[in-house]
């Protein structure tokens, strides 16, 4: 038997990742909208002006395809991330975010680098090794997950694509990997059967009733073995059936 319990799930594992999403939306809404161009916000590299892109970045995008691309990979990841490592959610998002924009805005080209793709290889590469790295199998089934939906993110890392910002992919992949060795503890702990505890006694455990010395299994326990494991159990309640016999009257 287990004595521990798997992750509920609360509502707060897929509404951040959802209002994070909708954020993301309600800007490019505003930007088409009423023609605001947030595009000058986003990270200029070696510019000082240009670090104000670290936090508004994220939030900018280009075009519908763009923004799709990005929303459906931050959702999934973004929920397996406050699932599975809720003490620690809010740190790999914030200060992977804010890293991952500081590198770009170092090793980036001279133009405007927007998009929430390096918030997207950030928890990609962090789930992933950081899965691995625990040595948990639930852990380790999301990284094989997270390869069979987003390993084809690998190729964005090199300069492919002149419009794409490989510099950004790059700088969130490198930050997933950092996080995943500097954040070692384990949020999920392995299931403890019973007998793994340190409180166990084998003397009181029903199962192993039915052996004795020699580890023959003893099919019906004595008389006074089954008092013992039925007096912790309630004793079912009886049934009394009345029946009234009536007598049918002649004609």
């Amino acid at each position: 038997m287990s004595s521990q319990k798997s992750l509920p799930f609360t509502s707060d594992v897929l509404l951040y990742p959802v209002f994070i999403v909708l954020s993301i939306w309600i800007a490019y809404w505003l930007d088409i909208r009423f023609d605001v161009f947030f595009g000058r916000w986003g990270i200029y590299p070696q510019k000082l002006e240009g670090l104000r892109g670290v936090i508004f970045g994220p939030f900018i995008h280009g075009s519908v395809k763009h923004l799709f691309n990005n929303s459906v990979p931050l959702l999934v990841l973004g929920t397996a991330l406050f699932y599975f490592y809720r003490n620690i959610r809010w740190k790999v998002l914030i200060y992977g975010t804010i890293i991952t924009g500081i590198f770009t805005w170092i090793i980036g080209r001279p133009a405007l680098h927007i998009g929430a793709s390096g918030i997207v290889y950030m928890l990609a590469a962090f789930l992933f090794f950081k899965g691995i790295f625990s040595k948990r199998y639930q852990l380790t089934a999301l990284s094989f997950a997270v390869v069979f939906l987003y390993g084809s993110l690998l190729w964005y890392l090199f300069p492919i694509d002149p419009k794409i910002s490989w510099e950004g992919h790059l700088s969130g992949f490198v930050v997933g990997i950092l996080f995943a060795l500097l954040f070692r503890q384990n949020p999920v702990e392995n299931k403890k059967y019973d007998w793994e505890r340190e409180d166990y006694n084998e003397d009181d455990d029903p199962f192993l009733k039915h052996f004795d010395e020699n580890g023959n299994f003893i099919e019906q326990l004595p008389e006074e073995t089954v008092e013992d494991i039925s007096a912790t159990t309630e004793e079912p309640k009886k049934i009394r059936i009345t029946y009234t016999f009536k007598k049918k009257d002649k004609e």
